[in-house]
C-alpha cells in the first residue's frame, strides 16, 4: 500500500512541475510575441515615415514658387525632413515627426490662400498622398501605443511579472505626441 501511495505522489509531483512548466513557457512566449508587436508596430511607422520623408521634397518644390514669403515654414519642414532622416532613436523620430506634422498644417492651411496653388494638380496630389500617409501614421501610432500598453500591462501583473522579471523586460515608452502638434496652427497673411 505504501508503494502505491508514493506512485501517486511522484505522479502528483510530475504533473505539478510539468503544469508549473507548461504555464511557464506559455508566459515566455506571450512576453516574447508583445514585445514583437512592439518592434512591428515601430516598423510599420516608419515605413509611413520614411514614405512621408520621401514625398515632401516633391510638396516642396510645387509649393516655392507660389509661396515665396513663406520661406520659413518651408525651411522648418526642410530642417525638419532632415533631422527625421538622422534620427537613431524613437524619441528623435517623434520630435521630427511632430515638426513634420506641425510645418504640413501650416503648408495646408496656407494654401487655401494660394487659388492657383490649391488649382495646381501635382500639388492637389501630393496634398492628398501626404493627408493619406498622415491618417494611416494616426491608425499606427494607435496600433503601436496599444502594443505597448499591453505589454507594460503584462509584465507588471502577477504572477506574470516573475517571468519578466527573469526575462529583464522594461516598460516600454508610447508614441507621444509633442506640445506643438496639440496646438492650432497659426497661419498668417500679412
Amino acid at each position: 500500500m505504501a508503494l502505491g501511495l508514493e506512485v501517486i505522489l511522484i505522479f502528483v509531483g510530475a504533473l505539478f512541475l510539468t503544469g508549473i512548466a507548461v504555464y511557464f513557457i506559455s508566459v515566455y512566449n506571450g512576453l516574447v510575441r508583445l514585445r514583437n508587436n512592439i518592434k512591428k508596430s515601430w516598423g510599420n511607422i516608419n515605413v509611413l515615415l520614411k514614405q512621408r520623408s520621401d514625398e515632401l521634397p516633391k510638396l516642396i518644390s510645387s509649393v516655392k514658387g507660389y509661396m515665396k514669403h513663406e520661406r520659413e515654414t518651408l525651411s522648418v519642414l526642410t530642417k525638419a525632413r532632415t533631422d527625421f532622416l538622422k534620427a537613431k532613436t524613437m524619441s528623435e523620430k517623434a520630435e521630427a515627426d511632430g515638426l513634420i506634422s506641425g510645418a504640413l498644417k501650416t503648408i495646408f492651411a496656407v494654401a487655401e490662400n494660394y487659388p492657383n496653388l490649391k488649382a495646381n494638380e501635382n500639388f492637389k496630389q501630393l496634398q492628398e498622398r501626404i493627408s493619406g500617409l498622415e491618417n494611416e501614421l494616426a491608425d499606427r501610432r494607435e496600433f503601436y501605443n496599444d502594443s505597448v500598453n499591453n505589454f507594460n500591462i503584462r509584465i507588471e501583473s502577477f504572477p506574470d511579472m516573475f517571468v519578466a522579471r527573469m526575462m529583464s523586460l522594461k516598460p516600454q515608452e508610447m508614441f507621444k505626441v509633442s506640445d506643438g502638434d496639440t496646438k492650432d496652427v497659426d497661419v498668417k497673411f500679412d
